[in-house]
């Protein structure tokens, strides 16, 4: 445990939250993240070990709190944040105010995770605005990166395959990795995307006009909408 040493309140707040990856678990355990495999997946570039650590610590500083249940025949653990842990929600926000405000900019070269943004896409999907059939969208990234992903979705689940998963294909969307990432966080319209010919959608009709409602996109996309929409225009 690190300490500062300061009888203050700011400092013993950031003995708790100040570790690497601490404040993007409850971050993800907010936005509803509760298992342990999903927390990984969420962090790419955290490994296991430092995830249990991590989760410990804030268990023992009362932010989280870990049980055990039954499902699907085995035994299961999962993690929510307490009434301490849900109080940093504000802190959260107002940390994606700052950082949409001050530190968000054009996208890097490593910012730019394919698996990640589709474990994202995953995890918002408007089930109810799914047709009634199974779904299979290809995802050919271009950019940073060059790669092929697939969605399954349905209205019972929606899996992230990084290889062709044997099923006939409905959707291919042909994107620019960059763009996507902005579209997914609100810097850029689906619309202006699809205008500027970053993205592109090879589907029926019916199917490519229904597409960009299928997806919630991010949490932080409302905010960094409007405080997009707020800074000055570039020259």
């Amino acid at each position: 445990m690190y300490t500062y040493g300061q009888y203050c309140p700011v400092a013993k707040a950031a003995e708790i939250l100040g570790d690497r990856w601490t404040l993007l678990i409850v971050r993800d355990l907010l936005t509803g993240t509760h298992h342990f495999n999903e927390l990984e997946r969420g962090l790419p570039g955290i490994s296991r070990g430092l995830l249990a650590e991590r989760l410990r610590r804030l268990q023992r500083m009362g932010v989280v709190a870990k049980s055990n249940y039954q499902g699907n025949g085995r035994q299961r653990t999962e993690y929510r944040l307490t009434k301490a842990g849900q109080e940093l929600k504000t802190v959260i926000d107002e940390l994606l105010t700052w950082g949409t405000r001050w530190a968000f900019g054009e996208p890097e070269p490593d910012d730019l995770d394919p698996t990640l943004l589709l474990w994202w896409i995953r995890s918002r999907v408007n089930i109810e605005q799914l047709p009634p059939q199974r779904v299979v969208v290809q995802f050919d990234f271009r950019g940073a990166v060059n790669e092929s992903y697939w969605l399954l979705l349905t209205k019972e689940d929606v899996s992230v395959c990084r290889t062709h998963p044997g099923f006939e294909l409905d959707v291919l969307v042909t994107a620019d990795l960059s763009a996507f990432f902005q579209i997914w966080l609100g810097q850029m319209t689906f619309s202006d995307a699809l205008q500027e010919r970053l993205v592109s959608i090879d589907a029926i009709p019916a199917l490519a006009q229904a597409f960009p409602h299928w997806f919630a996109y991010s949490y932080a996309a409302p905010t960094v909408r409007a405080i997009t929409a707020e800074l000055p225009a570039e020259i």
